[in-house]
């Protein structure tokens, strides 16, 4: 199964929020669910995936091996435990979460124990999340270009990350867009907000339109019923050459995440 473009996000969603979220996405026609083990809350995506009642042939899940996780005799055991609180015997993609140079565990092991935990039949795909140029590379050395089914990095009309999507699109590695919202800071943009008036649309809409178009796949999160049924519009939204220009000039450098000690030296 390719990954799926939209996806439901379920970053810093926790208890019974979470599981009302993951319940509404898999009700609404989402049959994608990323998750993390730092997060701290793939038991309750696990829950709401069982009670759902959805064919596991028709889900993609995914996961992110957490930092602590990265040594050989870690990494499997803990994406293990992934799968048990998950309910599943396997995940559909496994990321490794960050690049982490402070950790002691080069990016070549990880990745190969990594490939090791898919040929065991742990996780179908695996691949990478907040790797730059350089990491992406040690990662394609370690288990070649094929095999990395996406770099899931930071984009948004505010962090277009342009000289990291070119590499990646020239290696075909797919690129995944999380915070396409920006801790939904676009939403008040004028520019998406007048492009979304035109379109009978929502600047949501319009942002993950934009994300869509260029060729990306989307893992937005929400709360509520109905911003999950929004976004799911955004699909169906085709946004003009100008009105992508536009999105385009909104580039401000202006990233939300970027921990110390586990961010790579940006591009």
């Amino acid at each position: 199964m390719r990954i799926p473009t939209f996806g439901a996000g379920t970053f810093r969603l926790q208890g019974q929020v979470v599981i009302d979220s993951v319940r509404n996405a898999l009700e609404l026609g989402y049959r994608a669910i990323d998750t993390a083990q730092i997060y701290g809350n793939e038991a309750e995506v696990g829950q709401a995936i069982a009670e759902a009642g959805v064919p596991r042939s028709d889900l993609f899940i995914t996961t992110k091996i957490w930092v602590d996780n990265y040594a050989d005799d870690k990494l499997i055991p803990s994406l293990q435990d992934s799968l048990d609180k998950l309910r599943v015997d396997a995940v559909d993609l496994t990321l490794i979460h960050w690049p982490a140079p402070g950790k002691g565990v080069s990016i070549e092991a990880a990745m190969s124990t990594l490939a090791r935990a898919r040929q065991q039949g742990l996780t179908h795909k695996i691949g990478v999340s907040n790797f730059n140029i350089a990491n992406t590379k040690q990662a394609i050395g370690a288990v070649g270009q094929d095999a990395i089914a996406t770099n899931q990095i930071e984009l948004s009309p505010y962090l277009q990350n342009r000289k990291l999507v070119a590499y990646l699109q020239e290696q075909n590695i797919p690129v995944t867009s999380y915070m396409t919202l920006a801790y939904g800071k676009v939403l008040t943009d004028p520019v998406l907000g007048e492009i979304a008036g035109r379109h009978q649309a929502t600047p949501a809409q319009v942002a993950l339109a934009w994300a869509l178009q260029l060729g990306y796949a989307v893992i937005p999160s929400s709360t509520q019923r109905e911003n999950l049924a929004g976004n799911l519009k955004a699909q169906a939204l085709r946004l003009s050459a100008d009105d992508m220009a536009r999105i385009a000039a909104l580039e401000r450098n202006g990233r939300e995440v970027s921990p110390a000690g586990l961010a790579p030296d940006w591009d």
